[in-house]
Formats: structure tokens, C-alpha cells, sequence
């Protein structure tokens, strides 16, 4: 197959390729715009329930009992395994943004090896189970567009366990928006929450009465703060992964670009090769002609 057709072909190609890659960044785009609607909607939410929430946390109000806060001396409260809650993508082509969660958890599982681990994303699910890795396979929850009520189904099941004592933690890994330059996997201790301790110096908290004890309204207040942070990072690593896939496709669209600019040049010198040949073949041919027939003239 002579050069330029094979040129021609492979730009052909490339052409094709870049109407996928610029299609998928259009259609990223559009799905940025929602999730960061969504996520402007969703933090200042979030942050006032944690504000509220925060006056509870404190060591005097905590008793010593209680699942919810770890032991006096910091460590886990008893029973169970610590949990995993990975989020990730239902599909690739997004840049690092799945790899960088995945290698949080499989940091986490080597620090402690009997951890239930929990995947969000058909992504991550694939990425474990092809490396013989173990997860809760009945734990099938999509990573598009996220849901209040996916968050608090996911919050039933986690804080279920947890409070039957078959998780005596939970790690939450997600991806983080920082802004449309910058994203970052984070791992996070969902449960058990902080002990709030006082500074030095610090002013004691405000006295508070609950009814019917402290237990039932933190148990009640924790599972709203439960699902608002996991709907807050279902939607943050939502967006993180739109906007990884509109950078990521940017970037493959760029590089067809440059690289059709460089086959169309070899293209045109293939050409410009091709024609300089004929024109070669041409004064070769009359030039023998010519001194053919002054040959036969002085013959």
C-alpha cells in the first residue's frame, strides 16, 4: 500500500476517534454542571448539621459507653472489623481518579486485612474482584448521579452493622473538588466520631438536657449526619470524576490534534516526495529522447 494511502487511513482514523473523545467531553461537561450544582447545594447543608452536631461531641457529654465515640484511651470501641467504604466510578477514561481511590484502600486493607471493605462504582468492583481481592458483593450501588435516598440506603446498612458490633469502624474514601484544577482522594473516619476535648483554657460547653437521654438523641442526630456526609461525598466525588473526565478528554482531544497536524505535514511531503519524483521521471525521459535522436543525427 503505497505511503500517503496509509497516511490517509491512519488520519481517517484519528478523526474518528477525536469526534468520540470530544463527544465525551461535552457530555462530561454537562454532568459537571449538575454535580457542582448539586454540590453547592449540598455543602452549606452539610456544614451547618456539623455545626450543630459539634456541641455533642464534646468528652464531658459522652459517655463512656457508647459505641459512637472511641475508649477513653483512643482506641476502637470493642467488637467487629473495621469497614471500608470505597468510592469510585461506574466507568474509566477519567484520568487517575478511580487509581487514586483504589490505592487509598488498598493502603487501608494492608494496615488491617480483616476490614470488610464496601465499593461504590461498577469500577472499583471489576478493579478487586479481577485482583481476587474480597468485598461485599450484595453491596451493588451505582456511582451516576447520586441520591439522597441511595445515601441513606448505604446509611442503613453501614450503621446497622456498626451498631451490631460486626464494625467497630468506618473509613469513608472519596474523591475531594477542591476546584476545577484540583482533586483529591481524601480518607476519612466516619465512625466513631471525634471525642471534642477541651483546649486548655477553653470555656466549658453549654449544659444541655435531652429527652429521653443522650443516646437516643445522638443516635437519631448521627444518622442524619451519616447520610448528609455521605450524600455530601457521593456528590463531591461525582463531580471530581465528571471534571477528571472532561480534563482527561480535553487532553486526548489536544493530542489528536497535534497529531494530525504531524501527519498532515508528512502527508504533504509525501506528496510534494511524490511529485518531485514525477517531474524527475519526466526530464529523465526527455532527456534521453534528446540524446537519442542527437545520436541518430550524427549517425
Amino acid at each position: 500500500m503505497p505511503v500517503g494511502r496509509e497516511l490517509r487511513d491512519r488520519m481517517d482514523s484519528i478523526r474518528e476517534t477525536r469526534k468520540i473523545t470530544n463527544a465525551m467531553n461535552m457530555i462530561a461537561s454537562t454532568k459537571l454542571q449538575w454535580a457542582q450544582r448539586e454540590l453547592n447545594i449540598t455543602r452549606p447543608y452539610f456544614d451547618a448539621l456539623r455545626f450543630e452536631l459539634m456541641p455533642l461531641f464534646r468528652a464531658e457529654l459522652c459517655p463512656r459507653e457508647t459505641r459512637f465515640f472511641p475508649q477513653p484511651n483512643g482506641a476502637l470501641p470493642f467488637g467487629g472489623v473495621p469497614g471500608i467504604l470505597a468510592v469510585t466510578a461506574d466507568r474509566g477514561l477519567a484520568g487517575p481518579y478511580n487509581m487514586n481511590v483504589i490505592r487509598h484502600a488498598l493502603r487501608l486493607l494492608e494496615e488491617e486485612p480483616s476490614s470488610r471493605l464496601f465499593v461504590v462504582g461498577d469500577y472499583g468492583r471489576h478493579y478487586f474482584k479481577v485482583h481476587g481481592i474480597p468485598f461485599e458483593e450484595d453491596f451493588q450501588f451505582s456511582a451516576d448521579k447520586p441520591t439522597v435516598d441511595r445515601a441513606r440506603l448505604m446509611c442503613n446498612r453501614l450503621l446497622g452493622l456498626y451498631e451490631d458490633e460486626a464494625l467497630n469502624a468506618i473509613h469513608l474514601i472519596y474523591t475531594n473538588m477542591r476546584n476545577r484544577l484540583s482533586t483529591d482522594a481524601t480518607a476519612v473516619l466516619l465512625l466513631p466520631l471525634p471525642r471534642g476535648d477541651r483546649e486548655p483554657g477553653e470555656a466549658p460547653p453549654e449544659e444541655f438536657e435531652f429527652e429521653p437521654n443522650f443516646i437516643s438523641v445522638l443516635s437519631q442526630s448521627l444518622r442524619g449526619y451519616v447520610i448528609g456526609y455521605l450524600y455530601s461525598a457521593l456528590v463531591n466525588s461525582y463531580c471530581s470524576e465528571q471534571n477528571n473526565r472532561v480534563q482527561a478528554m480535553e487532553a486526548a482531544t489536544h493530542s489528536a490534534d497535534q497529531l494530525l497536524d504531524e501527519l498532515g505535514r508528512r502527508l504533504r511531503r509525501e506528496r510534494q516526495a511524490a511529485v518531485t519524483r514525477e517531474i524527475n521521471e519526466v526530464s529523465a525521459g526527455a532527456l534521453a529522447q534528446r540524446q537519442e535522436r542527437e545520436r541518430r543525427e550524427q549517425a
